[in-house]
């Protein structure tokens, strides 16, 4: 074992046919020991006898394509892919315009005929392509206008002699190559060759980091295993049972991770606040509406986390208008009765005016004291929020990054007895700032007690990311909208179709509603040539709806700007407000009717349904217009296809659901997790081989099995857990806070 340790330790520099030149290339792609060489799996196989051949890539290309720019030249399939040929032919071709094409003719197994383009760098190709040899070729493919299919300034990689009888037997793993690592020499054949003696000097040594009762539970490969098979897999059912090995070891660390920081959270104590609350009462038995059940069923389940001395952390999901808001005040009030305060963050200043208004509303008939804590006020306002917050005056304090910003830059501005902490959208702090708020909250309390936390978020989470990035939470969910509520409907328009969506729009003015109409900018871009917020706002003022009150609101505006064009357009002052994002959250007019998207194509799914979310609140039926390119809209209009944009895909979900959840799923599918919710902000890892979209029941499975490990062995005190022990040992940082020290 200590053998096989060295070997893996070793830096690659010092392994045969490396060297410091091709050491730096290899350390930029996270490269720098023999076992991170081992982990740097293949990106695809390619085997003789089932590589994909040119003829099914043409089938897949003879459909017309509307959306190639030159009608007469190419359909492409816009996905990267890799074929296994000979090169057959080379020639110069030198065109009118003194252009000089340099062309491969490669022919595959089944000898259909291809060509590789290269417009540049001729004397490289000329060097590196040689007639008769096999290549791998990696690229986009494209059908020309003579049906041939051609890849222009594909990746190459030459199937070396000694590997030809690896290809007629087995299959090839084809590694990616970065610009960096093929300018100092470095090919797939090398890095095959590499892996093939660090893996037979520890072959059978490599430490494995699952304990062996688990390995046989789920008939799981031993690591050393799964890396064999990784690289030099005998068949294609060896690649499958060596990916699910090392996806369930990626998922099961990230989850042991969660259990022990979910262990430390449940040790701290934290101040008991008991319900029923006199103050939620009062105010529950004023509203003019009743509860639905299932903000009835969370309540209860906050209450009961609140009335124990063990610190709540529960995650709060819910779809735009289910009525969060009144479940945390519920909370809030739960801590202002018990005698504690109570914070609220949100991450934008909208949002927080908007928190701020409500609850002061709600509150007025209760005596309670609500503070607003933001970067726009002045420091004169800030010193004066500060008094009444460090003194308990102010019960409920609601505010953004300052909550936190304003303690660090002015150490006097603390807090006073905090209760609980409420997160809305949540994914937007990061995971330093969150516990940031946690210690200024435990700060104060001579005791040090923890605060309860909630962490609210508007943007509906998959349940596989939920179960991934939020173990250590308890999750609620309120899947259902107050009574009245009427769905969105929602219309793909082309620009073609303008004049009918003004006319929806000048129909429910007419009927005494409201509308937004919104831009993706602020003002023209040269770069983008979309239409703009500002320049527009006087097109549709003037020309499109001149008899009608026309307001304009965007980001660039100051803060007392855009407060008072927001309180305008919900007093009904305006009947249309042109806007950018910046009405993505916070804004609530139940009047507004109709929320009109201009190029909708550019806006992501979450925003999309953000931007639906701010029709549709009162009682009135309402409409959702997204305006796009004709050709857009008619595909969005059509039954799925393969292969088709992304945009198609957003335009064509938002116009059949309104389901937010069934909107994160299709979102994840396009984005990726990373993409949908900011790996950085998140604290989640990009995981090597894991697929946050797919693999639901190894995440499950690898989820219950590290909670069950850390309930039985909560300090990985076992034997048979000491290399898990160390792992953790080395990755203490990553933990917000850490336990097993």
């Amino acid at each position: 074992m200590a053998e096989s340790g060295s070997v893996l330790s070793t830096p690659v520099q010092y392994l045969k046919g490396v060297g410091p030149r091709r050491a730096e290339a290899f350390a930029s792609v996270g490269i720098q020991t023999v076992e991170d060489l081992l982990g740097y799996t293949p990106r695809a196989y390619i085997e003789r006898s089932a590589h994909r051949s040119l003829r099914g890539i043409a089938r897949r290309l003879q459909m017309p394509d509307i959306f190639s720019s030159d009608r007469e030249s190419v359909s492409v399939l816009r996905q990267e892919v890799s074929i296994l040929a000979t090169v057959e032919q080379i020639r110069l071709r030198q065109f009118r315009n003194n252009r000089v094409l340099l062309e491969a003719i490669i022919a595959d197994a089944d000898q259909m005929k291809g060509a590789l383009l290269f417009w540049n760098a001729h004397q490289y190709y000329t060097r590196v392509l040689v007639e008769g040899a096999q290549y791998i070729v990696t690229g986009v493919p494209a059908l020309d206008r003579y049906g041939r299919i051609t890849f222009t300034h594909p990746q190459l990689e030459r199937i070396e002699e000694e590997e030809q009888a690896m290809l007629e037997h087995g299959i090839l793993p084809v590694y990616p190559l970065t610009e960096a690592m093929r300018s100092r020499g470095i090919t797939a054949a090398l890095i095959r060759r590499l892996v093939r003696t660090a893996l037979d000097q520890v072959k059978g040594n490599i430490p494995d980091l699952l304990p062996p009762a688990l390995l046989e539970r789920h008939r799981l490969l031993s690591k050393g295993d799964a890396l064999e098979h990784l690289h030099f897999p005998p068949d294609h059912h060896a690649i499958e049972r060596a990916l699910e090995r090392m996806k369930f070891e990626e998922i099961f660390l990230f989850e042991l991770l969660l259990a022990l920081q979910r262990q430390d959270q449940l040790r701290g104590a934290a101040p008991r606040l008991p319900s029923p609350s006199p103050r939620w009462e009062q105010l529950r038995q004023s509203l003019p509406f009743a509860l639905t059940s299932a903000q009835e069923f969370v309540i209860a389940e906050i209450q009961q986390d609140l009335a124990r001395s063990e610190p709540m952390h529960r995650l709060l999901q819910g779809d735009v208008g289910a009525g969060k808001t009144l479940v945390a005040l519920a909370a809030m009030l739960t801590a202002v009765d018990a005698g504690y305060q109570a914070l609220l963050a949100a991450p934008t200043e909208v949002l927080a005016e908007q928190h701020y208004r409500t609850i002061c509303r709600l509150c007025a008939p209760l005596d309670v004291r609500v503070a607003k804590l933001v970067g726009s006020q002045s420091a004169r306002q800030r010193e004066t929020m500060a008094t009444d917050i460090a003194t308990g005056h102010a019960q409920i304090v609601v505010g953004t990054h300052a909550l936190f910003a304003e303690s660090s830059a002015h150490p006097s501005h603390t807090y006073h007895r905090v209760g609980l902490v409420v997160i809305d959208e949540q994914h937007r702090f990061g995971v330093l700032q969150r516990a940031a708020l946690r210690d200024l909250a435990m700060a104060s309390h001579p005791e040090r007690l923890a605060p309860h936390l909630l962490v609210m978020s508007a943007t509906p989470i998959p349940r596989t990311l939920t179960m991934t990035l939020y173990g250590d939470l308890d999750v609620s969910l309120l899947d259902q909208m107050p009574p009245g509520r009427q769905p969105v409907t929602t219309n793909v328009l082309g620009t073609d179709q303008l004049p009918a969506a003004y006319q929806v729009i000048r129909s429910q003015i007419r009927a005494g509603h409201q509308a937004f109409i919104v831009y993706p900018l602020v003002e023209e871009s040269e770069s983008m040539q979309l239409k703009a917020a500002t320049t527009e706002f006087e097109s549709i003022a003037n020309e499109h709806f001149p008899d009608v009150r026309v307001g304009l609101l965007h980001g660039q505006m100051s803060w007392s700007t855009k407060e008072e064009i927001m309180q305008r357009f919900a007093a009904g002052d305006f009947d249309i407000l042109v806007a950018t994002t910046v009405i993505e959250v916070g804004i609530d007019v139940p009047n507004a009717t109709v929320m009109l998207i201009n190029h909708a194509e550019r806006f992501g799914l979450a925003q999309l349904h953000q931007l639906r979310g701010r029709v549709g609140r009162g009682t009135a039926p309402a409409t959702c217009l997204l305006i796009t390119e004709p050709f857009l809209a008619h595909r969005a209009r059509m039954p799925a296809q393969e292969d088709e944009p992304p945009a198609v895909t957003r335009l064509r979900t938002m116009a059949e659901t309104t389901d937010g959840f069934l909107i994160a799923e299709v979102d994840m599918r396009l984005r990726g997790p990373g993409d949908m919710l900011g790996t950085r902000q998140s604290g989640m890892p990009d995981f090597r081989y894991l697929d946050l979209v797919h693999d639901t029941t190894t995440i499950a499975t690898a989820r219950a099995e590290a909670f069950s490990l850390i309930n039985r062995d909560p300090h990985l005190r076992a034997s048979e857990h000491a290399l898990l022990r160390r792992y953790v040992l080395d990755r203490k940082d990553s933990l917000t806070h850490y336990a097993i020290a």
